[in-house]
């Protein structure tokens, strides 16, 4: 098969619309050919005009660890040309940024996840060319977690950076795809493009989503594997909490949760007692983990480790997001009095509790805290949410 840019390279024909205009790439360390040559040295070598780059979250490089850690603006050595970051003194693109070219190629591996930051990042891409006659290409790449749809909408007022709008935690579309959802929903008026990925199979075995024939690169420093894009749109609501997600190991975000004083393995069998079924489609086990950085840096701590991967991965029935949630509740009901909830600034977000910024609104957390709330009552909530959304997305699906 064949992602975007290297359609893009070998068809002089898709190209021909570039001649004679300013291009700017929008990248990241993912953004890589079949051959793993970085797209903007290959668009440079197949003289394409570039006159500026854009790095999101944790840069260009993908050198910047945690989030709210800023990226600065610089000069490309090679090309001589500014690379602007969009994670740094602005996440919108200024005017003076968007006036140094015409076309913005953006080619970002995504995750499939409400939360993860490209999706938003490509949302003001289109907001700020909206109106502009600027044009915006989408060198689209794989959702590695599929086409599965999870998780409660975003309530309307509660958009941030990690909640771009009313769509739910596990999305099941391209960058894309997104984008033409984000046209229609925000009403923008761009002059939008996909280039298409040529043979991607969203449901086909063995990597439903992720072609066996790709290697993996990260494409944020924690994304180190196709097992952590499949948990995380579960394991990343672990931010929001005391309970480690695994950063300062070498497995993060792989993780239900790690805490030097919970006992995982009775964790895991009231998971078991209270919703079987929302351990479905991977195998749950219990480890250990000491983080040399972040939370409980130092410390021992006691882990359940979630394997979506190889024999136990049944792509239809996991479900990282309930899967996570069931932890939570389950620590709630072993101890009640447990400071779950992490009360900090989370992702520029400063009055609301960082699992409500995630989340995209109360409902999880107040599910979780509630002793009489029952699997059945946030299971109705979210199933509810999920056939709206695909619903939704039914027309603007490239792929089957």
């Amino acid at each position: 098969m064949k992602f975007g840019i290297d359609r893009l390279l070998a068809d002089p024909a898709l190209r021909e619309p570039l001649e004679g205009r300013r291009v700017a790439l929008v990248a990241h360390p993912a953004s890589v050919t079949e051959s793993l040559v970085h797209s903007l040295d290959a668009l440079a070598g197949a003289g394409v005009n570039l006159t500026s780059a854009f790095g999101p979250q944790h840069g260009l490089k993908g050198d910047k660890q945690d989030n709210m850690v800023e990226t600065a603006d610089e000069l490309d050595p090679a090309l001589g040309i500014p690379v602007f970051s969009l994670y740094g003194q602005v996440r919108r693109p200024t005017s003076e940024m968007m006036a140094t070219a015409d076309v913005f190629l953006f080619d970002l591996q995504d995750l499939g996840c409400r939360i993860y930051t490209f999706v938003t990042t490509l949302l003001y891409l289109l907001q700020a060319a909206s109106g502009t006659g600027k044009a915006v290409w989408v060198l689209d790449r794989p959702n590695p977690a599929g086409r599965p749809i999870e998780g409660t909408l975003l309530i309307p007022g509660q958009e941030s950076f990690v909640g771009a709008g009313p769509m739910p935690m596990r999305h099941g579309l391209t960058l894309g795809e997104m984008g033409l959802w984000f046209i229609r929903q925000f009403n923008l008026d761009v002059d939008y493009r996909v280039v298409t990925m040529e043979g991607w199979q969203p449901s086909g075995s063995p990597g439903f989503g992720w072609p066996d024939d790709r290697v993996w690169i990260n494409p944020s420093p924690n994304a180190a594997n196709l097992n952590m894009a499949r948990a995380y749109a579960g394991t990343v609501m672990l931010e929001g909490t005391t309970l480690s997600e695994g950063r300062g190991t070498t497995r993060p975000l792989e993780v239900l949760f790690g805490a030097p004083d919970l006992p995982a393995g009775a964790v895991h069998a009231q998971m078991q007692r209270l919703a079987p079924e929302w351990l479905a489609g991977c195998a749950i086990r219990e480890c250990w983990f000491e983080p040399t950085f972040h939370k409980h840096q130092g410390t021992l701590c006691n882990a359940l480790m979630i394997h979506a991967e190889g024999q136990f991965y049944r792509h239809e029935a996991f479900r990282p997001w309930r899967l996570q949630a069931l932890a939570f509740k389950a620590i709630r009901q072993l101890r009640p009095d447990y400071p779950i909830w992490r009360d900090f600034p989370y992702e520029y977000e400063f009055d609301r509790l960082a699992i409500d910024v995630i989340n995209g609104g109360p409902a999880l957390r107040e599910w979780v805290d509630d002793p009489a709330a029952e699997p059945g009552d946030f299971d109705a909530l979210a199933t509810r949410d999920e056939a709206a959304w695909r619903e939704e997305i039914a027309p603007i699906l490239l792929y089957t």
